[in-house]
């Protein structure tokens, strides 16, 4: 593959000018099986490069060791790139924001109860250094210089929104050159942090979505001379629980992609295509409040959610086969979708009645949390005995996120960071009645200082200002749902239960599932986690993947949190529901 030189005037490929066109795709935002699809349409939009993200809570989720095969099976995905023809911007961290969960810092780290993350702390760094040494080696046959596609790679990211440590990048930059890395480095930060992010002798690029006259100077007058580049560039944005559909006009963003393209510099889509959430994946924002992201991660993008071009990926194409040769084939037709269905979910088991098979008690003086459990995602449950009856005050020091309080297995209230509530008044029945609190983590903190976010209840637990002692902490990460004792129902559950049903399928296709009625949970389609849904909106469908889909009998498993509505019927449907836009 060519290799990628740095010159006052601009990026050379092979000692030729280059330019730099991308888009982001985060291989681990989109199911393996349609990985090469997204690819094909990159180059076709026009693109000559592609970049990713690359999240150290998926490929190392306990400490030591490396995760590297199926989902994220990032080889894979270079490979698959590199016969495509595209090159590839790699952006491994090990901070990526990426409105991820973390921002894709693994949550073992918050076991440390007083370390510093994205800073020189010993105990962060010694973490970091063992990350890159295993998962770089394998990466090394795709760098350019070795013959693949990665033609260059990012230092942290967006460091100067964050800190001005400047020994900190240099660290990681070392780390980095240590572990084989030797292809061209570079940073990026939004143009106002360019001087606290930058890496002397590192190539500097900046991320913005308007403005593009005004921050490329910013840019050039940070660095005189060399590439200009938009590592960033961004063309929507991420939804957020309670708030709109975020949509950006495509004209107005194909006047600035022309903008950008005139005044000669590179750029990198943000995003071309931005997939899903799946899971507990999604992150969260905290400035002075906690905003969870939705599981849609569309961004508005040139490729939708299931991969389907928008008007979008023909007003940006138009504007590149101004500056750069432009693949002659057809836009993409929108992919065939299943046929609309109802199916109704027939089964149902408590939650808190199963509980017992789906995580291991774990007893202390005063509640645990996710990280002391060594637990990254979902919920864990939280028991003990109430030592009085009569009317009492319960106030819990810290919610991270979201608890659902219950006295005697009855629903009582639901306590939420989002809301800064702390406190709930409660009438005990009698004395030893049992209090059970099921905490919802809804995503770490992604961004900012908020980044050491310990999820479940942090803190004293108190009635009428005594502490609650005596607990029990069951994690529920809920990533086995296959013992779950199931039976047909034939009364409604009481408060948080799962619900099972089937359908059968001759052939398979992209569809979306479309829980109208419903409150508040989680959804599986063959033990596929599609994510979370929330009758708040904006979001009201989710993805499903055709390849989680199979010929025959097919399962989908619900957990909703509060009540399920009477017919508990679900519907899969041949387009999306991800809200109303902003006037």
């Amino acid at each position: 593959m060519p290799l990628l030189h740095i010159d006052d005037d601009g990026f050379l490929l092979d000692g030729k000018p280059f330019r730099l066109i991308s888009g982001g795709l985060h291989y681990f935002r989109v199911h393996p099986d349609q990985w090469a699809d997204r690819l094909r349409k990159a180059r076709l939009m026009g693109l000559n490069t592609v970049e990713t993200y690359v999240p150290w809570n998926l490929h190392q989720p306990r400490p030591g060791g490396l995760c590297m095969d199926g989902g994220i099976d990032l080889p894979a995905f270079l490979d698959l790139a590199a016969d495509e023809g595209l090159h590839v911007l790699l952006r491994p961290g090990p901070y990526i924001c990426a409105e991820w969960e973390g921002g894709g810092l693994p949550s073992w780290l918050l076991t440390d109860p007083d370390i510093r993350l994205r800073s020189q702390d010993p105990r962060y760094l010694a973490a970091v250094d063992r990350y890159f040494e295993r998962l770089l080696p394998p990466l090394l046959p795709y760098l350019a210089t070795r013959g693949g596609p990665v033609l260059a790679v990012q230092v942290e990211n967006e460091f100067g929104a964050y800190s001005d440590d400047t020994a900190h990048l240099e660290h990681l930059a070392a780390t980095l050159r240590r572990c084989g890395v030797d292809v061209p480095l570079f940073t990026c930060d939004q143009p106002a942090d360019l001087e606290r992010g930058a890496l002397p002798g590192t190539l500097a690029t900046a991320n913005f979505g308007s403005r593009t006259v005004p921050n490329l100077a910013a840019l050039r007058a940070h660095q005189p001379s060399g590439p200009l580049m938009c590592t960033e560039f961004w063309i929507g944005w991420f939804d957020r629980w309670g708030a709109h559909h975020v949509v950006r006009d495509a004209a107005q963003a194909a006047q600035e992609l022309d903008e950008v393209l005139a005044a000669g510099a590179s750029v990198n889509f943000y995003m071309f295509h931005g997939g899903t959430n799946f899971g507990f994946t999604n992150g969260a924002n905290d400035k002075h409040t906690y905003r969870p992201t939705v599981t849609s991660y569309d961004y508005d993008a040139p490729l939708d959610e299931a991969g389907d071009p928008t008007e979008k990926f023909t007003a940006f194409r138009d504007v590149i086969a101004k500056y750069a040769p432009v693949p002659a084939e057809p836009v993409p037709a929108r992919a065939e979708k299943l046929a609309p269905a109802a199916v109704t979910l027939a089964e149902s088991v408590s939650l808190l009645a199963a509980a017992s098979g789906l995580g291991d008690a774990v007893r202390a003086p005063g509640p645990l949390t996710m990280e002391q459990l060594g637990q990254d995602f979902g919920f864990v449950l939280y028991e003990t005995v109430l030592p009085a009856a009569g009317p009492v005050l319960l106030e819990v020091e810290q919610v991270r996120d979201r608890a659902q309080v219950f006295v005697d297995g009855r629903p009582v209230g639901v306590l939420e960071r989002e809301n800064h509530e702390r406190a709930l008044a409660l009438a005990v029945p009698r004395v030893g009645a049992k209090l059970s609190l099921l905490v919802e983590n809804q995503g770490r903190v992604n961004y900012g200082p908020g980044i050491h976010d310990r999820k479940g209840l942090v803190g004293d637990v108190r009635i009428d200002g005594a502490p609650l002692t005596g607990w029990t902490s069951r994690p529920l990460p809920l990533t086995d749902l296959k013992n779950i004792p199931f039976a047909p129902t034939t009364a409604p559950p009481v408060g948080p239960a799962l619900h099972r049903g089937t359908f059968t399928l001759t052939e398979t296709a992209d569809t979306f599932l479309h829980l109208d009625g419903w409150g508040k949970g989680n959804a599986w389609i063959n033990g596929f986690h599609l994510g979370r849904y929330w009758s708040r909106g904006p979001q009201h469908s989710l993805y499903v993947p055709g390849p989680v889909l199979r010929p025959g009998v097919n399962e989908i498993t619900v957990l909703e949190l509060h009540a399920a509505p009477h017919a508990r019927t679900v519907d899969l449907k041949d387009t999306a529901d991800l809200g109303p836009t902003e006037e």
